[in-house]
């Protein structure tokens, strides 16, 4: 058990007693859907509601479409608002398919990190297939953007070679991992990797799961969240994480909720000794930084 209550080992920023990451999942276009070779339709809906059969959804899939024509543009608004850069986790074939939003997120300069080729599980795919679907990801995203990504993050479920792939392959960092709240080292064969890991606590997809779960409660959360962690890193390294979707937070009825969070958040980064916000390659890079690895 760990419970530190000296000095820390190393610091944010300008004396930051905590670090936030907002990140935006791009997976709109990228779903599943019989259109692009698909048994069944994408199961994750607004509604609950999941085809077994092998058909079309077209409610569901343009639930996926308002995420890129109405939720982006508002989300992209409030981000130049207020003046944070994010990290986008964005599936390659969503990417490549919204090319005025990939644009604008260059534009703006949000990191953009790799959440697949699509929004799909590679938890049964071999090992050659995974490296492949790695690489074609890898490829996809760097072609979309002019840039590799640095990091990545799966849907949900991983393989036992995932990060050792991820390593062999070059990244900076995973974010497939729940079990702290700050950055730490993993390796294999000598080579490492940042692990930093990500909340699935603070994530909007809840008001999808769990349809009575609503903004209010969702902010309220956020902002608790962002209290607790910001006191408790006197002497704790603490990092918070926030997940975004474009077709949940994007909606009338919600993005409100995330224009008073970024305003919370904003006006704490602003005080001395407050909240670092920035994107997850420059949380990984500081880390590196301050504790390199060992082998």
């Amino acid at each position: 058990m760990r419970y530190q209550i000296g000095p820390k080992s190393y610091a944010w920023p300008g004396g930051a007693r905590l670090a936030l990451s907002v990140v935006v999942n791009v997976e709109e276009g990228a779903e599943a859907n019989i259109l692009d070779g698909d048994k069944y339709p994408e199961p994750v809906d607004e509604m609950g509601i999941a085809l077994k059969r092998t058909m079309r959804n077209h409610g569901n899939e343009s639930n996926y479409r308002y995420g890129i024509n109405r939720g982006a543009p508002r989300v992209m608004r409030l981000l130049a608002k207020y003046g944070i850069r994010t990290t986008i986790t964005g599936c390659a074939l969503a990417l490549e398919r919204a090319p005025e939003l990939t644009r604008e997120i260059v534009r703006q300069g949000h990191e953009v990190t790799s959440h697949g080729y699509r929004w799909a599980h590679q938890f049964s795919m071999s090992e050659d297939e995974e490296r492949a679907y790695i690489r074609k990801a890898v490829d996809s995203i760097t072609q979309s953007t002019g840039r590799r990504p640095q990091g990545w993050l799966s849907r949900y479920l991983t393989t036992d070679n995932t990060r050792r792939l991820l390593i062999e392959e070059g990244f900076l960092y995973h974010m497939d991992d729940f079990s702290d709240d700050a950055p730490f080292w993993d390796s294999h064969a000598g080579k490492p990797i940042v692990v930093l890991p990500y909340q699935l606590d603070n994530n909007d997809m809840k008001m999808w799961s769990e349809g009575s779960y609503t903004p209010d409660q969702w902010l309220k959360y956020a902002k608790d969240n962002l209290d607790w962690a910001l006191a408790e890193g006197e002497h704790e390294i603490n990092m918070m994480s926030i997940g975004l979707h474009l077709r949940i937070i994007g909606r009338p009825g919600r993005i409100w909720a995330l224009e008073q969070f970024l305003s919370y958040a904003a006006e704490r980064a602003a005080r001395p000794g407050g909240v670092w916000i920035a994107t997850r390659e420059e949380i990984a890079r500081h880390f590196a930084q301050q504790v390199p690895w060992q082998a």
